[in-house]
């Protein structure tokens, strides 16, 4: 066996597989300096390492680049990336590694970081299964769906095996990809390893509230096949044994995301030794059993067992690169903490989830209405932090997680944020770990912001914090604020590179002077010629927040995007939605009969939407004067979905129909409505109104919310749906109608003057937190109390907007010059490119073609399409 060299004079490093753990390794060996060593990698897929963390955003970016490190990185001279190359044998006595392509590659040290495979199961049919590992399995995936959608005519069905980490986001991306998903798991609850029991069916919950069908307690039994090869559903028993019930499930296609499996096989073949799972057996530095020769990732069975998380192969990854170079690194442990957010679910874990430390003791909080649980589990003498649950609402999850195995600096209930709790702020000890994933700790980020990193981009690239996951981004941000105070720096609030103004400043410098154009506002708050994407449209919406500032005069439609700008979403075809605004979702069968009529006169495809509305898609641009002229002549106002301003109030039925309701909520969701519609502010915001403690409207979680009482109305703040929900706070109970309008008057007024750029009002309270401690109580004081002395003054503000109030389309349409800019080509204002877009009728209404349906209709093999959707809705297929 050949002498190995030095560290620095001309060793061959050889690494066989091309994922995360090689990517980190090879990029530590970099850092420390090649000298005249040089690393072959030999990756067995076309592309080069890539985040497999990030896998599921390609069911909704196709093209998203999920490249590690920096494009040019392995442009370096002493690296050689050898992309579509398979290790076939591996001969440890010579130290030479044959490929398949008939290639020999000499070694001086060798790293396997081969990986794993998805986990299959041996049942009938599985030869038809999807599994979700890699680039090739997800496009896989994405063309499946697409050519089940063409060749069914329908939805597409997909059941999911494994309701894991792996298996919950293929059932998202099928989800996205708008098939429906069937997820089948043989636990009781969903994230079996990740979560407890109350917290794994708090997920199964959410879940299905997400519109996935969770059946756990289910074992697949087979995958059934047409005489094509075509899947047409699965086999699934309630239980492993002979006597178990069988069912039938329907579907169309099957994707497996039931774990994964070492890739040992190159080791096995060449006598390595392996452990209970096929994994290679290493020690605590990753020496494998054969000299010369470590294993990093997934394919490493260390501390007694192989880890499927980026974590611990970035670990092993650092400690082989160490040892390469004389260090004395070791595993000793790794962090196993998990948070992901999909289908709107934010989910977190982390410590002993399960609560089995002897004399361990679990405080917890439950709100099954909000699907939100929480747990936090502390040792026998309550103080030191051993683990936590969170599901619904993570956020205690970036605090806690650095803390565990240290004392708690507050009682554990503190920590339970969704059950109002008020744990203080705590500064966390340098050797504390921020990233997990990279192993970054605080101090490691400390140091870089004493040495000059003063951005959350120079700071992710020099300590690689924040560059995988990214749930530790935001932890990152206010470590470096508060690095940057204690050393007495300032910390830069500006807008842009065009405004040193914070956006709460540049508000009110705009409200103070009477400024009404950006040009103005350059030329007197800040600097350069054109600004740019970020102040344009945050000036546009400060100088459309201005009382009878219609949005798109005196220049502001030039800051506008295509939405505001065109008074309309457009659509993914080029077209636009029209949603007239209906208060409180209460309509007249007259207003109906209009909607009906126009969609119908107009070929629009049509659907009831979250918001209690009616929403018509498929308007060309110089059709919606048109369209808008008859809603407005029938008495309906633009419903301002494109717009970050009021979008709708959400009410249930109330006391005037309802037998449980004690007050009027559809009267109060009017009201509310009425008076706020077309209020520009920093974001979009909802209102729920519900009728009774049962909460109908879900006011809970609404960014303003009031609910109905015997004595009043109970006023909640700051909630927030979408991917990442927030539970809103309670401010005062029992009050009055028009002491409630009162407070809402402050409190919106409050919110536009002081809210940052494009944040929601709970990501606000959240700021208003960290600024003073309790946001409500800060709320309580200025908006109840008074303490700042503004409220008059935030009242009459409100005041002259309602005043003030203009609906946008009736504005739009009294004015020949303002419609002048509803046309799809300005050198030729009768033209219309209507015949450019083809559509295909589903379930009785129209919807854009697919260019793999267009394609296949030229060859005469696909759907007819319909140029320009000049059709009556409902006319069948």
């Amino acid at each position: 066996m050949p002498n190995t060299p030095a560290p620095g004079t001309g060793r061959k490093i050889l690494v066989i597989g091309g994922g995360p753990a090689a990517q980190r390794f090879v990029q530590k060996m970099v850092q420390k300096g090649l000298g005249q060593d040089t690393i072959t990698v030999l990756a067995e897929e076309p592309w080069a390492p890539y985040d497999r963390v990030a896998l599921e955003t390609l069911f909704t970016d196709p093209e998203r680049d999920l490249t590690l490190g920096d494009a040019d990185f392995w442009d370096h001279p002493q690296l050689d990336l050898r992309t579509s190359t398979r290790a076939s044998d591996l001969d440890v006595k010579n130290q030479v590694v044959h490929t398949r392509q008939g290639e020999d590659f000499p070694y001086d040290e060798l790293v396997l970081a081969t990986g794993s495979n998805a986990a299959t199961l041996n049942i009938p049919g599985a030869h038809r299964v999807h599994v979700f590992r890699t680039i090739k399995d997800v496009r896989g995936i994405v063309d499946e769906v697409a050519e089940l959608k063409e060749k069914l005519g329908r939805t597409p069905r997909g059941v999911v095996v494994g309701g894991g980490l792996l298996g919950l986001e293929a059932a998202a991306g099928l989800k996205d990809l708008g098939a429906e998903a069937t997820i089948l798991d043989v636990a009781e609850f969903l994230l079996c390893t990740q979560m407890d029991r109350d917290g794994g069916l708090a997920v199964n919950s959410l879940m299905r509230e997400q519109g996935l069908d969770v059946r756990c307690q289910r074992f697949i039994a087979g995958v059934e096949l047409d005489e094509e090869e075509n899947v047409t559903g699965v086999l699934v028993k309630d239980g492993p044994g002979p006597d178990a019930t069988v069912e039938h499930i329907e579907a169309d296609m099957v994707v497996l995301g039931i774990g994964i499996k070492a890739r040992s096989g190159l080791a096995r073949r060449a006598g390595f030794h392996l452990g209970a799972r096929d994994g290679v057996v290493v020690d605590e530095t990753c020496k494998t059993s054969v000299a010369h020769v470590w294993a990093i990732g997934e394919v490493a069975d260390i501390l007694g067992q192989t880890w499927g998380l980026v974590g611990p192969a970035n670990i092993m990854a650092e400690v082989v690169a160490d040892r390469l170079f004389g260090g004395d690194s070791k595993v000793t442990a790794f962090d196993t903490s998990t948070r992901l957010k999909f289908s709107g679910v934010d989910v977190a874990s982390f410590g002993d989830v399960y609560a089995r430390t002897p004399g361990c003791i679990e405080v917890n909080y439950t709100d099954p209405v909000a699907g939100i649980y929480q747990k936090i589990v502390v040792d026998k003498d309550q103080e030191t932090l051993l683990g936590g649950v969170f599901v619904g609402n993570a956020e205690p999850y970036d605090a806690l997680r650095p803390l565990q195995g240290r004392p708690l600096p507050a009682e554990p209930a503190r920590y339970l944020s969704a059950a109002g709790g008020d744990a203080p702020e705590t500064e966390l000890p340098d050797d504390a770990i921020l990233c997990s994933c990279n192993n970054v700790s605080f101090g490691t980020v400390r140091g870089a912001v004493k040495d000059g990193n003063h951005s959350v981009p120079e700071l992710k690239k020099c300590t690689s914090a924040g560059t995988q996951c990214g749930s530790c981004v935001p932890m990152l941000q206010k470590t470096m604020e508060k690095t940057m105070l204690s050393l007495g720096l300032t910390v830069s609030k500006a807008l842009c590179e065009h405004f040193d103004l914070s956006r709460q400043e540049l508000y009110a410098a705009v409200r103070a002077s009477g400024i009404r154009t950006f040009p103005e506002a350059l030329e007197r708050f800040g600097k350069g010629r054109d600004g740019c994407l970020i102040c344009k449209p945050v000036m546009a919406s400060i100088l459309s927040s201005q009382p009878n500032a219609y949005v798109l005069d005196e220049g502001r439609g030039t800051l506008q995007d295509t939405n505001d700008r065109n008074l309309g979403n457009m659509q993914k075809d080029g077209t636009y939605s029209v949603v007239p605004r209906i208060p409180g979702g209460e309509i007249t069968p007259e207003k109906l009969a209009v909607i009906a009529s126009v969609a119908k006169d107009y070929g629009l495809y049509t659907k009831v939407t979250g918001a209690q509305r009616i929403g018509l898609y498929g308007a060309r641009l110089e059709e919606l004067p048109e369209i808008w002229k008859r809603f407005v002549d029938a008495g309906f106002e633009s419903g301002q979905a494109y717009g970050k301003a009021l979008r709708n109030v959400k009410s249930c039925i109330g006391s005037t129909w309802c037998r449980f309701g004690v007050q009027d909520s559809v009267g109060m969701g009017i009201r509310l409505e009425n008076r706020y519609r077309g209020l520009r502010s920093p974001h979009k915001f909802k209102i729920g109104s519900s009728g009774c403690a049962r909460d109908c409207a879900e006011a809970q979680g609404k960014d303003i919310g009031v609910m109905a009482t015997p004595d009043g109305w109970t006023l909640y703040l700051g909630g927030n749906g979408g991917a990442n929900p927030a539970h809103a706070r309670v401010i005062a109970q029992d009050i009055d109608e028009e002491t409630l309008i009162k407070y809402i008057d402050r409190y919106l007024m409050y919110y536009i003057r002081t809210a940052d750029k494009l944040q929601r009002t709970a990501r606000w309270l959240e700021d208003l937190d960290e600024e003073y401690g309790d946001a409500m109580a800060h709320l309580k004081a200025v908006l109840l109390d008074d303490s700042l002395g503004i409220c008059a003054d935030l009242e009459a503000d409100m005041e002259r907007q309602v005043e003030g109030y203009q609906d946008e389309w009736a504005a739009t349409l009294a004015s020949p010059e303002r419609l002048r800019r509803f046309r799809p080509f300005v050198n030729q204002p009768e033209a219309s490119d209507d015949a450019s877009r083809q559509y295909v009728l589903e379930r009785d209404q129209i919807r854009p073609a697919t260019p793999e349906e267009i394609d296949a209709a030229e060859s005469g093999d696909g759907p007819v399409l319909i140029a320009g959707a000049r059709i009556p809705v409902g006319a069948g297929s």
